[in-house]
């Protein structure tokens, strides 16, 4: 009887082991992209206030704030990412204000897109208004537009969100991890979500698409800047690549919800890591990388702060040692 007993807490433990073993993998899988990522965000968010050619052209500040929206995001996701792996339970107003600031940022970014792809259609279709149409201040505005509206979405869940009765649980401690699906409580909830979140994506890719169209238009005129027509071409191409991946819970969601429901938990838990990495971290990272090796004037600005900030990590390693 001791024997099979020993036998039983021998092979837990080893389950258990194995558990953590795995879950410290793909948090350390997970984590460390995601640094190398932040760090290049905030290299090119701190490039982008370094010099007064990014702080009054309207298209470098709207790239900041669509950077910082995406860094944001990566930061407060891999922090739930972190929680959910330590396998600590938050309560529902902390988890509900973690993931309300997700939905702000999220919503941020395509609403920047879809702005930046106007400027872009102005810039090549009407190029002698540009400089009237699209100020700094006109810029502030939009972006202040953006918020305010994201904001006002976040609102509205926040409102659906309270009517859930939460005075009739015995504990406000989530049984679950905490995330976004999780807390979509009550059925309109959920329909508000997938409405508005379709609404989103419809809205920015008729608005990015218009745009392209515009803009091939005019690279077929005889009077336009066939130069300047390609490169913006070329940029609302890579838009509305963004504009796919940012919107990528339309699809990531319910694809999810499918894999949850045909598959163990543990095999779940390993699908949904991958998808974490591929669907969620990588695209808030495109934007750097495709404006600070793309961009003429931001490269070399960013290389140099890039560069700099390793050789003072690698002299100050050094003196240490």
């Amino acid at each position: 009887m001791s024997d099979s007993n020993h036998s039983v807490s021998n092979v837990t433990a080893g389950q258990q082991y194995q558990g953590l073993l795995e879950r410290a993998m793909f948090s350390t899988l997970t984590t460390v992209p995601c640094c190398v990522f932040l760090f290049i965000n905030i290299t090119m968010l701190f490039t982008l206030r370094s010099k007064q050619v990014f702080c009054e052209n309207s298209r470098y500040i709207l790239l900041f704030n669509l950077l910082l929206a995406d860094t944001v995001q990566m930061a407060q996701g891999q922090l739930l990412y972190i929680i959910a792996a330590c396998q600590v339970r938050l309560t529902f107003p902390v988890c509900g204000a973690l993931t309300m600031l997700a939905d702000l940022t999220n919503e941020v970014s395509p609403l920047t897109l879809v702005v930046m792809s106007l400027e872009r259609y102005v810039a090549v279709c009407f190029p002698l208004r540009h400089a009237t149409v699209i100020t700094v201040r006109n810029t502030v505005l939009a972006i202040i537009v953006v918020w305010a509206a994201s904001s006002l979405t976040v609102l509205t869940r926040v409102l659906l969100l309270l009517e859930f009765p939460f005075e009739e649980l015995e504990s406000l401690y989530m049984k679950d991890f905490c995330a976004k699906n999780n807390m979509l409580l009550g059925p309109r909830s959920h329909t508000y979500d997938k409405a508005y979140t379709y609404f989103l994506f419809i809205l920015a890719s008729v608005v990015v698409i218009s745009s392209y169209i515009g803009v091939m238009a005019a690279a077929r005129s005889a009077s336009s800047d066939k130069a300047s027509a390609r490169k913006a071409r070329n940029t609302l191409l890579l838009h509305l690549v963004q504009l796919g991946l940012s919107l990528s819970s339309t699809i990531y969601n319910p694809l999810l919800i499918y894999i949850y429901r045909r598959s163990e938990r543990i095999v779940f838990v390993r699908i949904q890591n991958v998808f974490y990495v591929l669907i969620f971290i990588f695209p808030r990272c495109l934007s750097s990388l495709i404006y600070g090796i793309r961009d003429r004037t931001i490269r070399p600005v960013l290389m140099y702060h890039l560069c700099c900030r390793i050789k003072h990590s690698h002299v100050h390693a050094k003196a240490q040692t």
